[in-house]
């Protein structure tokens, strides 16, 4: 797996092993960041559920300001840390070992990208959505990008779902603050 695009563009990450880190494929990632577009660039961005860090890597290639990565899992970390050491050009980011409700209930400021990719088998997405509108964490013309093995159908106070893509059994759902 690489980093597709930016000043990292090419770069190798990390391999990991085992079925606690499902990495967004690449296809996938490249249509993602297309949809995104510039509006990486000078981000602040949460990766919340970040695995092996690929999303909120991208970003920071991209020309993210700052990126927050966060996971439960001591093995995804490991990598996580392995792919930022591996970066030298100074970027900014902090790494959050946690469960993510802990993390969304004691974060700061707000995000312009926020990336919801959970284990396919924990439906997370709907209780972080809502912590996230909650605690107005999301900045006015941010976006929350979730990734699911189904369409987020679910309806988060002060949150609108515009737009949704299916990459092979991957749907990314975008929800933004309401209009």
């Amino acid at each position: 797996m690489r980093i597709i695009g930016g000043k990292y563009r090419g770069k190798t990450l990390a391999p990991f092993k085992g079925e606690d880190i499902r990495p967004t494929s690449d296809r996938a990632r490249e249509s993602l960041f297309n949809i995104l577009g510039q509006r990486v660039v000078g981000a602040r961005v949460l990766d919340l559920f970040c695995g092996s860090g690929s999303l909120g890597l991208e970003c920071l290639s991209r020309g993210a300001d700052q990126a927050v990565f966060n996971d439960i899992s001591k093995d995804s970390l490991e990598v996580l840390n392995k792919n930022l050491a591996a970066l030298k050009g100074g970027e900014s980011y902090k790494v959050v070992k946690g469960d993510y409700c802990d993390l969304l209930k004691s974060e700061r400021g707000k995000f312009d990208i926020i990336f919801l990719d959970p284990p396919y088998r924990f439906d997370f997405c709907p209780v972080a959505a809502k912590l996230i509108s909650d605690r107005a964490l999301l900045s006015d013309d941010g976006v929350i990008v979730i990734e699911r093995d189904r369409p987020f159908t679910d309806e988060i106070a002060g949150l609108e779902r515009y737009d949704e893509r299916k990459y092979g059994v991957a749907y990314l759902t975008f929800l933004r603050k309401k209009l």
